[in-house]
């Protein structure tokens, strides 16, 4: 059904442009019309069509209109609109001016949300309206301005392929260029460094024949291996888009041009000014060359954290199927496949063990270095290594739903994020080209006209070097590379950001707040304390209290039936067996009476508990509830069943002390056993007894007083704490629902983690700032210096070689700094 009350125009010429929005949740014609009016109250919506049938709005908008606010109208009004995701690989890009181009060309598209480019991983996120664009017009506009696009899943596979050819086309060329340029640096420069030189250069081959040897290889050298820069930088001065192409094309063809002129029209030119600067032009590109290959060798090494994790996927697995066994490619593995895995090899799939038993090192997954046994029923990753015992098990996830998959997917898009301290570089770098080139332009203008003799050739000298040394590649790459390499590092560590904005939130926080079960503790009660009296035997005990427990599903039974299982002891089937509610239970096991309670049902038997008095206040301090075992009327052992603190949680909470955090506890078990718990391991702060929305009120109280905070924990009932929290972090061996409801997820489950994603979280914003910092005072300081500030005091000029060279180098070094990050290690290990 189709509203007629706003139609679409169709006899005045339509201006703005049209969009279509999903619209979900509508049933009638009653929600048409709601939806309709909601459209249409929206600043710049000139028309509104919505069709209850296909379930879409027909929208023709002012060109300036923004398609959040779209979406927000149609939520307001009680329905859901319908995005899409896409990403692609971008390949030509060199600095950040391309980068807003790229942008800029995706942005135009109808129904795109969003458009994030990263430079340094050469990849494109962008947020669709769903049902306006698709991956082929996508990648036709970023055609257009200029790029080539690949669909990022395609291009993965081939992805270390191409950076390895684009190094290798880089390597040649930056080899023929400077066997080409070196000739012609020392036919001219040679008289600077070997006296008598110049003399019998012009001796044996006078000045027409060195020039014009001169212009043929800086001619081959600018329209060979140079080719690159004016191919992309030309066509980009055309479109009024400039970027560091365009910089380098006309510094270089400036420079070669002068020299053009002066070699076969020198008449053209005033007296005194007949210079060549064919090395300069030459050198230019030889340089900037050098540059791009440093680069990208440096680049490959920012993103081979995602290599190591997709090496870690199997090409081939075997299957059993109709009782054989046969080798097939990974992408037919189906769920439901019964898989097969050797000794030594690696697990293809995610699935659950149902024959043989092993231990499997998860190290490159969770970074724990123990290998974890494995037996029937338990689960196994796909990525893994199956150490010293053949396994056999059932398929549950392939393809991209394996852990592996969905693991590579959130480091690619923490390391695809854009930081909202990018902002600032995309404001500066969106006019940085346009403000060079004028720069250079003025540079030009005022030594024409003010310089000493030869003023033309001191001009073309500064400007040339001013649009050389000025290239924005330095900001462009300040924070990508960062992000790139501090995921990459956290992810080795065990830490996954799900979103990039976490690495900046995170580093702000003052307080970490905790759950208790399953974060702190291990999550699953266990026998931690049994002490017999003298005159009986701890396995006999511990035998004799499993057996009497052995039927109950009561938690602490089962506590008990594990730790007797684990030592292989025997367990009797018990008689005349009791439950006393809240008290105790008691049995016959092979004759012998048997009682096991609280101290309340012991004194209502009437035994004596003095002898285990100083035991059971030493438990009750420590938060547990001790039990008392009574064998044939006598007092015979203590027990204790609690959940553990885990092993890692003490230095856990050592390590967030030295950085400077308060630590916080949130529960919902009883304040006794929390505060007991908070003693033991220092915890500042002890929210106890607390239902899940009461979680996110002690969240609130915790930021009101300290600030930013930050919430671990692994349950369902977390997931509104972790949405609450400034930073949301969810244990990986926790629920799902956990871990979507995060940002931040801690593989192992080793509360060590936390401090480790903290400390590197700050250590990449600490390394992003030095990059800006390097990125802008470099163009700061050398603009004016290159345009010839220091000239009239101290006689200094910048030569375009050396432009060159410092421009080339200030992108290496930006990389190179981000590159440190790869080193960062663990907080157990910094103080070693």
């Amino acid at each position: 059904m189709t509203s007629s009350n706003s139609p679409l125009s169709s006899g005045e010429p339509e201006s703005g442009r049209r969009v279509q929005l999903p619209i979900i949740g509508m049933s009638c014609a009653s929600c048409v019309r709601r939806v309709e009016q909601a459209l249409l109250k929206v600043s710049g919506v000139q028309q509104a069509t919505v069709n209850l049938a296909n379930e879409k709005a027909e929208l023709q908008l002012d060109d300036d209109t923004l398609l959040e606010s779209l979406t927000g109208a149609v939520v307001k009004a009680g329905y859901q609109s319908r995005t899409e995701q896409f990403e692609l690989a971008i390949i030509g890009m060199s600095c950040a001016s391309c980068v807003g181009r790229v942008e800029k060309a995706l942005q135009k598209l109808p129904g795109v949300l969003s458009a994030s480019v990263n430079l340094a991983a050469e990849t494109a996120q962008i947020a669709a309206l769903a049902g306006n664009v698709d991956e082929q017009q996508l990648m036709a506009a970023v055609s257009q301005a200029g790029y080539e696009a690949a669909p990022r899943s395609a291009e993965r596979d081939d992805d270390t392929a191409r950076r390895a050819r684009e190094q290798q086309a880089l390597k040649r060329s930056l080899w023929l260029s400077a066997l080409l340029t070196a000739p012609v640096f020392v036919l001219e420069m040679g008289a600077h460094f070997v006296p008598g030189m110049h003399p019998w250069i012009m001796d044996t081959l006078g000045r027409p024949l060195n020039w014009g040897i001169q212009f043929v290889l800086a001619t081959l050298v600018l329209f060979g291996p140079g080719l690159r820069f004016l191919r992309h930088g030309l066509p980009a001065l055309w479109w009024a888009a400039p970027d560091m192409n365009s910089l380098v094309a006309m510094g270089s063809l400036s420079a070669w041009a002068y020299s053009v002129v002066a070699t076969f029209a020198g008449g053209w030119l005033p007296q005194g000014s007949r210079h060549v600067y064919f090395e300069a032009a030459a050198v230019i590109v030889t340089l900037i060359l050098l540059g791009r290959y440093l680069e990208a060798r440096a680049k490959g090494r920012t993103g081979e954290a995602i290599q190591r994790l997709l090496s870690l996927q199997v090409i081939t697995a075997r299957v059993k199927r109709n009782g054989d066994t046969k080798e097939v490619p990974l992408a037919q593995v189906r769920v439901g496949d019964s898989v097969l895995v050797r000794p030594g090899e690696r697990v293809p799939v995610d699935g659950t063990v149902q024959d043989g038993s092993s231990y499997v090192d998860e190290s490159m997954l969770t970074g724990e270095p123990v290998p974890v046994a494995k037996t029937v029923g338990d689960e196994v990753v796909g990525g893994t290594i199956n150490k010293n015992g053949a396994l056999s098990f059932e398929a549950n996830k392939v393809g991209g739903d394996t852990f592996l998959a969905q693991i590579i997917r959130m480091v690619e898009q923490a390391q695809g994020a854009k930081l909202s301290i990018q902002a600032l570089v995309d404001k500066v770098t969106a006019v940085f080209v346009p403000v060079v080139m004028a720069i250079a332009a003025l540079t030009f203008v005022l030594w024409l006209w003010l310089g000493p003799s030869p003023a033309l050739s001191l001009a073309l000298i500064n400007g040339v070097a001013v649009l050389i040394i000025a290239c924005p590649c330095a900001m462009g790459l300040a924070t990508p590379t960062s992000i790139m390499v501090g995921t990459g590092r956290a992810a080795e560590l065990g830490v996954l950001f799900r979103k990039g904005q976490a690495l900046q939130t995170l580093r702000n926080a003052r307080v970490i707040a905790l759950d208790k079960t399953g974060t702190l503790t291990k999550g699953q009660p266990e026998l931690t304390d049994l002490q017999v009296l003298p005159e009986f035997d701890e396995n006999e005990v511990l035998a004799l209290v499993a057996a009497v427990e052995q039927h109950s599903e009561h938690p602490i039974a089962e506590a008990i039936v594990a730790a007797a299982t684990k030592k292989k002891l025997s367990l009797p089937e018990p008689e005349q067996f009791k439950s006393h509610s809240g008290l105790g239970v008691s049995a016959t096991v092979e004759g012998r009476q048997i009682e096991v309670g609280a101290d309340r049902y012991m004194k209502q038997l009437g035994h004596q508990l003095d002898a285990l008095a100083d035991t059971a206040e030493q438990l009750a301090r420590e938060g547990k509830s001790p039990l008392y075992v009574v064998i044939d009327g006598q007092l015979a052992a203590i027990i204790a069943v609690a959940d553990p603190v885990k092993e890692g949680t003490p230095a856990a909470i050592k390590a967030l002390h030295g950085l400077g955090l308060k630590v916080a506890m949130i529960t919902g078990d009883n304040r006794h056993t929390a505060r007991a718990i908070a003693r033991q391991l220092g915890i500042d702060e002890v929210e106890a007894e607390v239902m899940p929305d009461g979680k996110v009120d002690a969240l609130q109280r915790l930021r009101e007083q300290h600030g930013p905070v930050a919430f671990v924990g692994d349950g369902i009932n977390d997931a509104p704490a972790l949405a609450e929290a400034d930073v949301g972090m969810a244990i990986g061996t926790g629920t799902d629902i956990a871990i979507e409801a995060a940002e931040v997820v801690l593989m192992s489950g080793d509360l060590r983690a936390v401090p480790n994603a903290l400390a590197i979280s700050r250590a990449t914003l600490r390394n992003i700032r030095q990059n800006l910092f390097w990125a802008f005072a470099y163009n700061v300081c050398l603009i004016p210096v290159a345009a010839g500030a220091l000239y009239p005091g101290f006689g200094i000029q910048l030569s375009p070689m050396l432009a060159a060279g410092a421009m080339a180098m200030s992108s290496v070094f930006v990389i190179g700094n981000a590159l440190r990050l790869k080193k960062f290690r663990a907080v157990s290990q910094q103080k070693q």
